[in-house]
C-alpha cells in the first residue's frame, strides 16, 4: 500500500512515502536556523514556516519515491501531541489531499510514530518489547505488547530529557539545538569530573528539573564563564547524569517485566553517548537492542507513514472533521 506520511508537530516539516512497510522516500525541512537565535522553538514562527514548506516537501517526497499523487492510496498525518498551530498545518493539508483524491486518512499519535520508526530499520523488533521514547518533550518507557497496545511503565515528572539538554545549553550559552551541541562537546570531556544528581533512583519515573537546578546553582557559585578547558568536563558530566538514569531505568523496567528486547527512539536517541551506553548495558543484560538510524530518531514523516499504513490496512481511518490535539498520551 502506498501511503503518504505528513509530520509537522514541532519545527520540522516532513513528508515521506511508505510502500508495504518499506521507505520509498523521506524529506525533512528543518527550521533550526529560524529558531536558533531565540534558543528554542517559537510556535508562531514554526507555524508560518510549515505553511511555506509543506507543499514543496510533499512534492519532493513524491518525486524521490517516483510516484504521482494519484498513485497514493492513503494518507497518515500527525494529529498530536505537539504545537497546535504546527499540527494544524499538516493536518489541514492531509485532509485537503484526502478529500481531493478520495482516499482514506488516518491521524497518528506522534509518540506511536517514534516507536514505529524501529519497524523501518533493517532488523525490526518483534513483540513484546520495552520502548524508551526520549525527546525534547517526552521521556516515557512503555511495554509494547502489540501495535497500539501499550502499558506505561515510567514517565518524567517534570522536564523531558531533551528539554534538560536544551536548557543546559542555553544556560551555558552553547547554542541551539542543545542536545546536538552537548553531544559533540561532551566527547572532549571527562564524564566523571563533576558530580550531578540522579533523581528518583528507586522510582520507575524520571525527573530532570533537579539536575538543571544543580547546574544553575553551580554556575551562580563559579560564574557563567568557564575556561575553555573546563567546559567539556561540565558538559560531559551533565550528559552522563541524564544517560545514566535513562539507561538504568529502561533496563530495570525490561527486567522487571521479563522482557529481553529494548527499543530506544525519539530525538535524544540520536545522542552518541546514549547509544553507546545502551549497547553496553543491553549486551551485559543479554538483551536485544533496537535503535533506529539517526535520521529516523529525529522527527520525520516516514515513522508516521509506517504506523499509518498498518492502521489503514487494518481498516482504521478518520473522518475529515478530525482535529489536532496538543496533548495526547499513548495510554
Amino acid at each position: 500500500m502506498l501511503v503518504l506520511g505528513i509530520e509537522s508537530s514541532c519545527d520540522e516539516t516532513a513528508a515521506a512515502v511508505i510502500d508495504s512497510g518499506k521507505m520509498r522516500s523521506s524529506v525533512i525541512a528543518s527550521q533550526i536556523k529560524d529558531h536558533s537565535k531565540y534558543g528554542g522553538v517559537v510556535p508562531e514562527i514554526a507555524s508560518r514556516k510549515h505553511i511555506e514548506a509543506i507543499n514543496m516537501v510533499i512534492q519532493e517526497a513524491l518525486a524521490n519515491a517516483q510516484v504521482t499523487l494519484n498513485e497514493i492510496e492513503g494518507i497518515a498525518v500527525t494529529r498530536g501531541p505537539g504545537l497546535i498551530g504546527s499540527l494544524l498545518i499538516g493536518l489541514s493539508t492531509a485532509k485537503a489531499l484526502a478529500y481531493a483524491l478520495n482516499i482514506p486518512l488516518v491521524g497518528v499519535n506522534h509518540l506511536e510514530g517514534h516507536i514505529a520508526a524501529s519497524f523501518l530499520a533493517e532488523k525490526p523488533p518483534t513483540f513484546p518489547f520495552c520502548a524508551l521514547v526520549v525527546s525534547g518533550g517526552h521521556t516515557n518507557v512503555y511495554l509494547v505488547k502489540n501495535y497500539h497496545d501499550f502499558i506505561l511503565l515510567g514517565q518524567t515528572r517534570d522536564d523531558a530529557a531533551g528539554e534538560a539538554f536544551d536548557k543546559a545549553a542555553k544556560l551555558l550559552n552553547l547554542g541551539y539545538p542543545g542536545g546536538v551541541v552537548i553531544d559533540k562537546l561532551a566527547k572532549l570531556g571527562n564524564p566523571q569530573a563533576v558530580t550531578f544528581p540522579r533523581a528518583m533512583k528507586d522510582s520507575p519515573d524520571f525527573s530532570f528539573s533537579g539536575l538543571k537546578t544543580s547546574l544553575l546553582t553551580m554556575l551562580k557559585k563559579r560564574g557563567r564563564d568557564f575556561e575553555e578547558s573546563q567546559l567539556p568536563d561540565v558538559v560531559a558530566s551533565y550528559q552522563e547524569a541524564i544517560v545514566d538514569v535513562l539507561v538504568e531505568k529502561t533496563i530495570r523496567a525490561a527486567q522487571n517485566n521479563k522482557i529481553d528486547r529494548i527499543v530506544v527512539c525519539g530525538g535524544v536517541a540520536a545522542n552518541g553517548r546514549l547509544r553507546e551506553r545502551f549497547a553496553v548495558a543491553a549486551d551485559a543484560g543479554k538483551m536485544e537492542l533496537f535503535i533506529p538510524p539517526i535520521i529516523l530518531c529525529t522527527d520525520n514523516a516516514a515513522m508516521i507513514a509506517a504506523i499509518g499504513e498498518i492502521m489503514l490496512k487494518n481498516g482504521r481511518s478518520d473522518s475529515l472533521d478530525l482535529n489536532a490535539v496538543s496533548r495526547w498520551p499513548l495510554v
